[in-house]
């Protein structure tokens, strides 16, 4: 679904027009269509041309050209806005009538039992970089057209999913499968599968559907987002436009990395790309240069009234495996534990090659309380990995859950400590993920741990 942003023509001084663009929200790249898909008439949008007409020459013609001229430029302006309205692609209106409030959106799909020991492994290792046709034929057998029967009518909602295990497991987009009651992959070879739902969460907007075959299924390799850097080469495969279009290649590169996008109310940290997405594309893969799913594609910026091209956004794998895995697993993502400290956001040099988080802040009766953790200590690692950011030692949390023990490393006073923290899933007087000004009032601290 696309949301068209808001352009004006506004006279600010005398003789001077300024075009004024208001930038849209990001929407869901989900086709939803009524059976037999609508064709728009290209006829139809067209306007026949007005019959020219004969003009004398004269000063008052050509005052009266004038005339007309801004009359014609005053009435261009505005058919074209009732234009766009009248004629936005009939896929978008109906999932925004879907959409609607008075809509349910449960899924009902015929459901597949969790904790059956299948897990979606994120990988840091990769071999060599390869061209975009090795990467197409790896990968393309593992991406699948997912087709969505809705509760409401005939329905359809169509998008993508990538396999991720031989004996059928495989990942879309939670708005892919909202309010559904019946789900059918096909692969690229055309054959299909009835889908089950396995659990799906709508605030990650990530879903689980399982697929029953006895001949194994190829399964995409997920590499790690955190290796990303922008500027990288990423490709992405889906089905734009719905079920004719189907295998898709496209490619760019990594416009930013932890991008904070607001959808729907909540906020989603993403991968942006300039790699092309259309309605279709929700639940496909962003694919780094060695042919590993990093990424699992969700939104796009869209307006009619100007052109905004090269805006995708995806789910990074880095964050993606714990709630994936947690899908498998509990059939719902448990809440994240809670560190207790508040950190700086960039590490500091303590002493050479000695690099941490400036700890602000603890929380009493917190786990890191309870460690030892002190104010004023550097956190330098976490869980075995090294911490240069707040992110950094954020993305270490996620990997745990509550009453796992984490192992951090941090400095104090010219020496390195090994504490052990038993995580919790909250404290009492938590501020939870709040920014906390220093007192130099310099840049603000990151909480490590709501």
């Amino acid at each position: 679904m696309e949301n068209y942003g808001e352009t004006r023509r506004e006279e600010r001084l005398p003789g001077e027009v300024v075009e004024v663009y208001r930038q849209p929200d990001p929407r869901e790249v989900v086709e939803t269509y009524v059976r037999p898909l609508p064709g728009v008439s290209v006829a139809a949008r067209t306007a026949p041309e007005a019959p020219r007409k004969k003009h004398r020459k004269g000063l008052w013609i050509f005052l009266a050209c004038l005339a007309g001229a801004a009359l014609l430029t005053a009435a261009a302006l505005v058919v074209r806005n009732l234009l766009v309205q009248e004629h936005r692609d009939d896929f978008e209106w109906y999932y925004e009538e879907y959409d609607s409030a008075e809509t349910t959106k449960d899924v009902t799909i015929p459901t597949y039992p969790t904790g059956q020991g299948a897990e979606l492994v994120v990988q840091r290792e990769h071999g060599e970089s390869k061209t975009a046709q090795e990467i197409y034929q790896l990968v393309n057998p593992s991406v699948v057209t997912v087709m969505v029967q809705l509760e409401r009518d005939d329905r359809v909602s169509v998008g993508t999913g990538v396999i991720f295990t031989e004996d059928g497991y495989l990942i879309t987009n939670y708005h892919v499968v909202e309010g559904g009651r019946d789900c059918v992959i096909a692969l690229d070879t055309g054959y299909s599968y009835q889908a089950k739902y396995v659990a799906g969460d709508a605030k990650n907007d990530l879903a689980v559907l399982k697929v029953e075959t006895e001949t194994p299924l190829p399964a995409a390799a997920f590499g790690d987002s955190d290796l990303l850097t922008v500027g990288d080469k990423v490709y992405a495969i889906g089905n734009p436009l719905g079920v004719e279009l189907r295998g898709t290649l496209t490619d760019g590169i990594v416009s930013a990395i932890n991008r904070d996008v607001q959808v729907d109310g909540k906020t989603m940290t993403l991968i942006q790309t300039n790699a092309a997405l259309n309605s279709g594309n929700s639940g496909g893969p962003l694919i780094n240069e060695y042919g590993q799913v990093v990424g699992i594609n969700v939104i796009k910026m869209s307006s009619s009234y100007s052109n905004v091209e090269g805006l995708g956004f995806a789910i990074p794998s880095a964050s993606m495996g714990r709630l994936v895995n947690d899908l498998l697993q509990y059939g719902e993502v448990q809440p994240e534990p809670v560190l207790g400290i508040t950190v700086m956001s960039m590490a500091e040099q303590v002493e050479t090659d000695v690099w941490g988080l400036e700890v602000m802040e603890v929380t009493a009766d917190s786990a890191a309380d309870a460690a030892g953790v002190q104010v004023g200590d550097y956190v330098v690692s976490a869980g075995g990995q090294e911490t240069l950011t707040s992110q950094d030692l954020l993305r270490v949390r996620q990997q745990y859950h509550i009453g796992d023990t984490m192992p951090m490393t941090v400095w104090r006073d010219g020496e390195l400590l090994e504490v052990t923290l038993v995580l919790k899933d909250s404290v009492d007087d938590a501020e939870g993920a709040e920014d906390l000004p220093d007192e130099s009032g310099q840049a603000p601290e990151e909480d490590a741990g709501p």
